[in-house]
């Protein structure tokens, strides 16, 4: 089932936005990873949105992976939660991208796309 690879793929996702954030050469050199979360409170800009996205991300995982268990629990079919998954994890990733670019009404629209695939999951395994 490709929704499982999903779930996947959403879960290492947020991986993505903090390597970017720490991708700095001051990172590297002075040795922040000693205190990574003291370093991560100091970022500015599209590296501090970087991190944003990435804290978003572990937030919005949960209900995500369980809303897939349950849609396939309750017998919803695969096709439909494949898709659903499919435009929950195009959303994260637009996300965070919007986030990191400063588009905040486009990530919020991004956001509430995601949101909307989870609910449609729920919904689908209630009925």
């Amino acid at each position: 089932m490709i929704a499982y690879w999903l779930v996947l793929v959403a879960a290492l996702l947020p991986y993505g936005f903090i390597l970017y954030a720490k991708s700095t050469r001051e990172y590297r050199v002075h040795g922040h990873n000693k205190h990574p979360r003291e370093y991560e409170e100091k970022l500015v800009g599209a590296r501090q949105r970087a991190h944003w996205a990435h804290l978003n991300g572990f937030e919005a995982f949960p209900p995500f992976a369980a809303g897939v268990v349950i849609a396939v629990i309750a017998g919803v079919p695969e096709a439909r939660v494949n898709l659903i998954a499919g435009v929950f994890v195009a959303c994260r990733v637009a996300h965070g991208l919007l986030y990191i670019a400063d588009l905040d009404k486009l990530r919020s629209l991004a956001w509430f796309g995601g949101l909307g695939a989870v609910t449609s999951l729920y919904v689908l395994a209630a009925t």
